[in-house]
């Protein structure tokens, strides 16, 4: 009888995450296929699949924004940003947990209160302020910008993951000869390789399919990342659905590349994070 309600209760769990997966994806079935047709197909259904599959589309927005440009700039932008963000965060949480103190824990309680500031209240300041540095329309600016917004929240979990390593692992080395710097790079870093992962993973995907930052600092076209330059084909009077969405796919098949790669990982740091926590 157990083993009757154990089976239908799995059953029932499984077509339930099957009808999940298939609500997610469905958007993404609609992206692809509708930047396979012309736009009087997708104007006339959206679900339906394309008579003849216009792969012209995607050369031409190849041309039209150019893709290559515009993906070297989202690249350039995404990997500065998550690397500074992983090795600012990471020796900022091991200053904090390995000297505690009332100034350490008031500098970590003022950084994580960033994290409930809303974005939308920092918008004009952030650009008077960029504007007065010479930060505006440059790419290491927009970087700069992103390590301020996105180390709050690594530095969070590298915080967490770092009180779980025992102090006697660098004390060894120490011991061996390593100053801190060596400890950090040699010893901690390697250990901290799960939760390393899952944050570059979010993180990347965040900075790549970010589209308000940009629009706000990035005005030369030169400059332009993949989201912002694909919002050319919305216009107040017209909309090139076909195009549109042959540039949207053509932006999310790098990033869906990188998630499949890297997925592993992400489960391998929750779980980690799970067992030390």
């Amino acid at each position: 009888m157990n083993r009757e309600r154990y089976r239908a209760g799995k059953l029932l769990l499984e077509l339930g995450m099957i009808v999940l997966a298939i609500a997610f994806f469905f958007p993404l079935y609609l992206t692809f296929i509708n930047g396979m047709k012309t736009y009087n197909e997708v104007v006339t259904s959206t679900v339906a699949l394309p008579h003849i599959f216009q792969f012209k589309n995607f050369a031409i927005v190849w041309k039209q924004i150019n893709f290559l440009g515009v993906f070297m700039n989202s690249l350039i932008i995404t990997v500065f940003s998550v690397v500074g963000i992983l090795l600012i965060s990471s020796a900022a949480a091991y200053q904090l947990v390995r000297w505690p103190g009332r100034v350490s824990q008031a500098i970590f309680l003022i950084i994580l209160s960033s994290l409930v500031i809303p974005f939308q209240t920092m918008m004009i300041p952030l650009v008077k302020v960029a504007k007065d540095l010479h930060l505006i329309n440059t790419l290491y600016g927009i970087v700069m910008m992103y390590w301020g917004f996105g180390i709050p929240l690594a530095l969070f979990l590298y915080h967490g993951f770092i009180k779980s390593i025992p102090r006697e692992l660098e004390e060894a080395a120490h011991i061996d000869g390593s100053g801190p710097v060596g400890v950090f790079f040699r010893i901690l870093l390697p250990l901290l390789k799960p939760i390393t992962t899952t944050i570059a993973i979010l993180h990347s995907l965040w900075i790549w399919n970010d589209f308000l930052l940009p629009l706000i600092t990035l005005s030369s076209k030169k400059n332009q990342t993949i989201p912002l330059a694909s919002s050319v084909y919305f216009g107040q009077y017209t909309n090139e659905w076909h195009l549109a969405m042959a540039a949207l796919t053509m932006a999310v098949i790098p990033v869906m590349l990188f998630f499949l790669l890297m997925q592993r990982y992400i489960i391998q740091g929750i779980t980690a994070g799970a067992v030390k926590g």
